[in-house]
């Protein structure tokens, strides 16, 4: 099966954080993102939100709407105020061909509070587990019913980060409840991606592929910095650029038989790494990583 290799504006321009990359165009973006090979994009801030000038502007540079984050506060609100919220984005996605919502649960999240360590995110208290797994279960079925599956996005700073609580979800939920994978996330959590792949594999049907700069995880660790301070410190990088042995990482979604879209994402401050060069090498390590995994690229 075939997969495409994509990228995310984040490398550009920071929708939680304007002043990295602020100033940058979204046509500068685009072009870049082509320049360096990708096929698709990710929707950021600075797009329409209207899908047929969506449409317009990735055509002026051929490519295609991938996906696009959801902020979703199931935790917080009834599944009906969910639905009505998300909904919008989910019409100008499918209106756009993409294949899956990129849907995360920020409700108390840290990860956009710069004063506020990222250890010290909200865990889920055990009694809320049961509901929420009823109510994630019924807002997947929607979205699957509606045409575009949920792509679900454990993150740094949320209460779905860990391993562990990625099993609980995805144990106690239908196969539509899908996963985002993403090998930066869960490394900069201190867990195992090739684990979590190993396990959840068949339920993969988005893959973010970042790299971790371990020095970097180290010091945020040890000095409890918050999520935009280490993003700005860069924790992040792309592929071939950190720790991560993606041939690792990669292998087991290959296994399974993924056919989606692997992107290539990572928020850094592009004063310090310069977007296109970064998009370069993470596109080259990508491609060589699909060869060694033998991997058709689309």
């Amino acid at each position: 099966m075939a997969v495409k290799l994509g990228t995310n504006p984040i490398a550009w321009s920071n929708d939680d954080m304007p002043e990295l990359g602020g100033e940058t165009p979204l046509e500068t973006c685009l072009a870049e993102a082509a320049l360096a090979g990708f096929k698709g994009i990710e929707k950021g801030g600075k797009f329409p939100n209207d899908a047929a000038a969506v449409q317009t502007a990735l055509d002026r540079h051929g490519l295609e709407l991938i996906s696009g984050w959801f902020s979703g506060e199931l935790l917080g609100r009834g599944i009906e105020a969910e639905i009505e919220a998300l909904r919008p984005h989910l019409e100008l996605l499918k209106a756009c061909g993409s294949k899956v919502v990129i849907w995360a649960e920020t409700s108390g999240t840290v990860q956009g509070k710069r004063q506020v360590p990222v250890a010290d995110r909200p865990v889920m208290p055990e009694g809320d587990w049961p509901d929420y797994l009823r109510k994630i279960a019924k807002l997947a079925d929607w979205m699957a019913a509606n045409g575009l599956p949920m792509a679900f996005h454990h993150h740094m700073g949320t209460v779905i980060e860990k391993a562990h609580e990625i099993d609980r979800l995805l144990s106690g939920t239908p196969e539509t409840v899908g996963l985002l994978y993403d090998t930066g996330h869960l490394t900069f959590a201190g867990e195992d991606p090739v684990a979590v792949a190993t396990r959840w594999a068949k339920r993969i049907n988005h893959v973010h592929a970042k790299d971790v700069r371990r020095d970097v995880m180290r010091r945020v660790h040890a000095e409890r910095l918050s999520f935009l301070d280490a993003v700005v410190e860069g924790v992040y990088t792309v592929p071939g650029d950190g720790m991560i042995d993606f041939v690792a990482a990669l292998g087991p979604v290959a296994g399974a038989g993924y056919s989606g879209w692997i992107v290539c994402e990572a928020e850094q401050d592009p004063k310090k790494a310069h977007p296109l060069t970064y998009a370069r090498k993470g596109h080259a390590t990508l491609v060589d990583t699909a060869k060694r995994l033998g991997l058709e690229l689309a």
